[in-house]
């Protein structure tokens, strides 16, 4: 049983949905990082991803892509990754790395699951990874028990999700809406369809991301899934703040009112 295992499992019991939160590692800087996602698990995330800058973040929208290209340029590395890795799971949170496939096929995948097993880390949550291509992963997963959560769309037919749902362990990530990462006004009407839809074909837990901002939409989600996925508006509070100790507040505060909604369900 993996940490993420274990906090989906605990949410489950106090009859409520995980949270889920993602900060790309390194921005605004590497230690600005480790401090936010570690006030992030301290206000009430369950699982944080941390996020692998990558040159060609194709899934991501403008505020991401914005802060994984600042990543970029300040040099962050697998390594920074692992380290904030390490620091999140010092501290009793499950983490997760979100990575586009190339850096971890460019890696070796057997030496970064070695490695990403090593720091703590629970596993990888792969976008762009199709079942048909994940033999190295699956076989590399298994040697090292890491989670692997692969991404359905409100597009995927009912084969397609069970051949992903499948392959998954930990959750399954359903992203609610066709096209790229971002806050929205309102959570998507098909989100719920698509989680039934999983539901069908595995007994894991089925997370929703992409758009998610606040208390409100928070409890929306919550109400038919377990577990809620909040991106973008993290990151934006990073962005948006003064200093780094500003951000860090900001992403306290977000996280503490994202964790009352999953939990008003």
């Amino acid at each position: 049983m993996t940490a993420v295992t274990t906090a989906f499992a605990k949410a489950a019991a106090e009859d409520r949905a995980a949270l889920v939160g993602y900060l790309p590692a390194g921005f605004p800087d590497k230690q600005t990082a480790i401090r936010a996602v570690l006030a992030m698990a301290e206000a009430g995330a369950d699982v944080i991803e941390v996020g692998l800058p990558y040159s060609d973040p194709l899934m991501d929208g403008p505020v991401i892509a914005d802060a994984v290209y600042q990543a970029l340029r300040t040099g962050t590395r697998v390594r920074d990754v692992l380290d904030t890795v390490h620091a999140i799971a010092d501290a009793g949170t499950a983490a997760l790395v979100m990575t586009y496939w190339n850096p971890v096929d460019h890696y070796g995948v057997d030496a970064f699951a070695r490695d990403l097993a090593g720091a703590g880390g629970a596993g990888l949550i792969t976008p762009d990874l199709t079942p048909e291509e994940a033999a190295p992963w699956l076989a590399a997963s298994d040697t090292y028990g890491l989670d692997r959560v692969f991404l359905v769309a409100p597009s995927s037919t009912t084969q397609r999700i069970g051949e992903i749902s499948g392959v998954c362990r930990g959750f399954v990530y359903a992203a609610s809406l066709m096209g790229i990462t971002g806050t929205r006004d309102a959570v998507s009407e098909g989100a719920g369809q698509l989680v039934a839809r999983v539901r069908e074909h595995t007994g894991l837990p089925v997370a929703v991301g992409l758009g998610v901002s606040n208390r409100d939409q928070a409890a929306e989600v919550a109400a038919f899934a377990d577990g809620v996925i909040v991106g973008s508006a993290f990151v934006r509070r990073l962005a948006q703040a003064p200093d780094s100790a500003a951000g860090v507040a900001a992403v306290r505060a977000l996280a503490a009112d994202l964790a009352a909604g999953v939990r008003r369900r």
